[in-house]
């Protein structure tokens, strides 16, 4: 008999979440997976999950998981229907939510990151060290945020297992967007020549995309840019070299703002918010090559999506990044901002070089597939909801 599995997609526009949301439930449609699955959504997101088969319902439910009262209200929810498991895609569990269930999770920022003398943050641990341990089973997205729950919430190793995800697949294909205004042989072109017009983009750019926060170490990054622009503002090509960052926006950091007037290139540096996904795409074809120094990652997924565009990336060799990249990326510590420039000159200076990471790229994404990532997940919820598949 197939099993009744409530899933929560409610953050199912979010940067990174999203993706994880959508392209899951797409790949388990596509998977053919028997059992029936209640969506969880915000009324506004329903078109979110079109294209999805008639096992996917949808449920429309106003609450925000942010929202107190969500530890109550959820919870009513899923006894009222009447499911065999629930699976929460983020780290964000109601405390009275209904077993059993199972819980992905993306990382332990939250925890790595913020003042841990702190009273709230004594208590964020011991909340999701509770969820954690009531789940039936713990997902997480990479060993290195595997090795985080075990070793700094205590999870038992048995009860987490590792499950990758992967790109989004627009990112590698290469048709034009919904909105896309020609058809052809050089429509693409067209099309890409558009939206970089659309956003005064016409010159060589390096390229940073994902949320601004702390462990993105993006001041570094600031810093080695400063320092590649002052070497090469003789260069033939890059003597015009940009950065664009694409996340958040700037006003709401102000040690990235500060960075950027201390290193001198307010007039190179760019920040354009979080921008549409066919537009993301471009620019990520477009950049010469894409900078993630990032101190903290729990999978990182803006490289895979680089390398699934043809992009040469830069990363650092933090936590879960060498099982992500491989042997694909020019790797550097994100401690030393000599070493990012390093990294950076390397890539824009040698053709070789160059056409060696983006050959190797393509290949290390194509071993993330969200078909592998739907069919374990599907063993692991026939195997959470009570052991046999009834």
């Amino acid at each position: 008999m197939p099993l009744r599995i409530a899933f929560d997609a409610r953050r199912v526009r979010d940067f990174g979440f999203g993706t994880y949301i959508r392209n899951l439930l797409r790949a388990l449609g596509a998977l053919g997976v028997p059992h029936q699955f209640l969506l969880i959504n915000h009324p506004e997101d329903r078109h979110e999950f079109d294209g999805l088969p008639a096992n996917f319902e949808r449920v429309d439910y106003l609450r925000k998981d942010t929202d107190l009262r969500d530890h109550l209200a959820f919870p009513w929810l899923i006894r009222r229907l009447k499911v065999d498991l629930t699976h929460i895609p983020l780290n964000q569990v109601p405390m009275l939510l209904p077993r059993p269930y199972v819980v992905t999770v993306h990382d332990l920022s939250a925890l790595v990151y913020e003042k841990q003398e702190s009273w709230r943050h004594e208590l964020r641990v011991m909340g999701m060290r509770r969820t954690l341990q009531r789940a039936a089973r713990v997902i997480a997205v990479s060993e290195s945020t595997r090795h985080d729950v075990v070793n700094i919430l205590g999870i038992p190793a048995g009860k987490v297992q590792r499950i990758y995800g992967a790109a989004d697949p627009r990112y590698a294909r290469r048709e034009l967007g919904a909105d896309a205004r020609a058809a052809g042989p050089e429509a693409r072109e067209r099309e890409r020549r558009r939206i970089l017009e659309r956003y005064q983009v016409n010159y060589p750019f390096l390229l940073y995309a994902g949320t601004i926060r702390p462990q993105k170490n993006i001041p570094r990054l600031i810093e080695a840019f400063a320092l590649i622009k002052r070497e090469l503002a003789e260069h033939e090509i890059y003597h015009d070299l940009r950065l664009i960052i694409i996340g958040d926006e700037i006003s709401r950091h102000p040690l990235v703002r500060q960075t950027v007037l201390q290193s001198r290139v307010e007039a190179s540096v760019r920040f354009l918010g979080f921008i549409p996904i066919n537009a993301l795409r471009v620019f990520f074809e477009a950049a010469e090559a894409f900078v993630f120094p990032s101190l903290y990652e729990g999978f990182g997924l803006p490289p895979l999506e680089a390398m699934a565009s043809g992009t040469p990336v830069i990363c650092s060799k933090s936590t879960s990044l060498p099982e992500v990249v491989g042997d694909a990326a020019m790797v550097v510590s994100p401690d030393n901002v000599f070493d990012i420039a390093r990294g950076i000159r390397e890539v824009l200076l040698s053709p070789l070089l160059r056409s060696e990471l983006i050959a190797r790229g393509h290949r290390q994404a194509a071993r993330f597939t969200w078909e592998e990532t739907a069919r374990q997940m599907n063993a692991l919820y026939e195997s959470a909801a009570g052991g046999e598949f009834r």
